[in-house]
């Protein structure tokens, strides 16, 4: 084929040569000339110099076609990502996604779904009696040793309690089970016994899938703009190339902020998600921002968030969490509020950290894309994501969310047991536009954490961008790593 196109150039007049060559260029380098966009450079076969048989011929005429076709393709210039790599856009379908995993992989089983859920409730249920029981004063006379034995139920039960929230998230998309109400009742109440508003979740998490890594839209881990950053810091936009380096005491902070009041802190202010209520379809955004008692949070049934014919399942969220309230502070006065801690509050911010640490390295890295609404497309946001590796804990105990996560995003209704057979299935179809980071296993996990929030700062164009590129955005940072921000010029020169 090469040498066929190459031969077919060379019989073309010096106007449709230079167009040709630049095309294959660009599709090469992605980048862009005037010839590209000049439709006066492709000139008919009677304008050859050497009129031939050949120059009106079907292969002639087919390869003019191709040349036409390959200058109607969207042109994104020469896209860098945080660590230097040269970024191309994925150009497949989600039909070619679909059509590659086999059929078995969307059956679901009822079955299959409560026993899972039946094992995360014994397991939470059998750690549970065996400290009750086994981790007293009398049997366990040492009190640095019991300390250090109920630190480690706190962090066990959080892992299954974990597993359980996963499980609700199953019931959410629909792939626990063909049933509807079987998979919302189950949802409704494991997540509630967690403190999850259900419904109010199911529906701004199903507006993140249809939305992911969309600037304008997307409701989870929005990074912000280099305007937004240098507003946040007093400074303007420019500015953020020559700051020194933060330090790694303020990205412990941020850290620790995030991993312990993240997820409550997005529940209730919408942190994170995306800040253009005012587009909402009812005109129940206007004047409304994200924050504390601003109106945008996952309990107000009037929320921008949702619509008004959500507003019963948003009631019905915060029963949900009333009824489970209301359980728990009978237990604490009864038992002990002390005691309460330690069974049910610790391990609960054990779960809310592996949510958000789960979620913050699912969409934030220093290889993944973001992207403004006009370039933003259902095939490319899903593929802005990456699958990890947390070894026994997260094939086994968190259901293989965090290893087969860029497959959950393409078809969010397979279950999480036929998700490994239909990650491998779309890798040969995404090619290389599948991402994964699975250097060190579970320890590698914890370490990208730390390089995500020191790479990752705010996202803007490459400076190779032209056209539709210079809405795909990547994360830059003030910390001299990776890929160097953009240099800007002060306002008004």
């Amino acid at each position: 084929m090469a040498s066929a196109t190459t031969s077919g150039v060379a019989r073309q007049s010096k106007a449709l040569r230079r167009t040709a060559t630049s095309t294959s260029t660009s599709t090469s380098t992605t980048t862009t000339t005037t010839a590209d966009s000049d439709t006066s450079a492709v000139a008919s076969p009677l304008d050859s110099p050497r009129p031939s048989a050949s120059s009106t011929s079907l292969s002639s005429l087919a390869s003019e076609a191709a040349d036409l076709a390959a200058n109607s393709k969207p042109k994104f210039g020469k896209l860098i990502d945080t660590y230097g790599n040269e970024f191309q856009v994925p150009d497949y379908t989600i039909k070619d996604i679909r059509d590659a995993i086999p059929k078995h992989c969307y059956e679901r089983s009822a079955a299959t779904g409560l026993y899972y859920v039946a094992r995360d409730i014994v397991s939470l249920g059998t750690t549970f009696y065996l400290f009750h029981t086994y981790v007293t004063p009398e049997t366990v006379p040492s009190t640095p040793l019991r300390v250090l034995l109920w630190g480690l139920y706190t962090f066990v039960q959080g892992l299954f309690g974990t597993g359980m929230w996963v499980l609700a998230h199953e019931c959410g998309h629909q792939a626990f089970s063909p049933s509807k109400v079987l998979n919302d009742t189950v949802g409704w109440v494991l997540h509630s016994s967690l403190l999850v508003p259900y419904f109010s979740w199911k529906i701004s998490h199903g507006k993140h899938h249809k939305a992911t890594g969309n600037m304008e839209r997307d409701m989870v881990f929005v990074p912000k703009t280099r305007e937004e950053k240098a507003s946040r810091l007093g400074r303007l936009a420019h500015e953020l190339s020559e700051l020194g380096e933060e330090t790694p005491i303020v990205t412990f902070l941020m850290l620790l902020g995030q991993q312990l009041i993240g997820w409550p802190n997005y529940l209730l202010t919408n942190v994170t998600g995306h800040d253009c209520h005012e587009r909402q379809s009812e005109g129940r955004g206007k004047g409304k921002k994200n924050g504390l008692f601003n109106g945008v949070n996952h309990f107000n049934p009037s929320s921008p968030l949702y619509e008004a014919k959500d507003a019963k399942l948003i009631l019905l969220s915060d029963v949900g969490l009333a009824i489970t309230i209301s359980v728990l502070v009978y237990l604490g006065n009864t038992f002990g509020w002390s005691n309460l801690l330690v069974w049910y509050f610790i391990p609960y911010l054990w779960v809310n950290h592996w949510l958000v640490a789960i979620t913050f390295l699912q969409h934030t890295d220093p290889s993944l894309p973001h992207y403004t609404g006009e370039s933003w497309n259902y095939v490319r946001g899903a593929a802005a994501t990456i699958d990890r590796e947390f070894g026994f804990i997260g094939r086994q105990l968190l259901h293989g969310i965090i290893e087969t996560h860029v497959l959950h995003h393409y078809v969010s209704t397979i279950p999480f047991y036929n998700a490994d057979e239909a990650s491998e299935a779309i890798k040969k179809v995404m090619g290389r536009h599948y991402r994964a980071d699975t250097r060190g296993g579970s320890l590698g996990f914890i370490k990208a954490m730390w390089r995500s929030a020191r790479m990752c700062h705010w996202v803007e164009p490459s400076e190779g961008a032209v056209g539709e590129g210079k809405g795909v955005l990547f994360f830059r940072n003030t910390n001299g790593l990776g890929t160097k921000p953009l240099k800007m010029s002060p306002p008004g020169q």
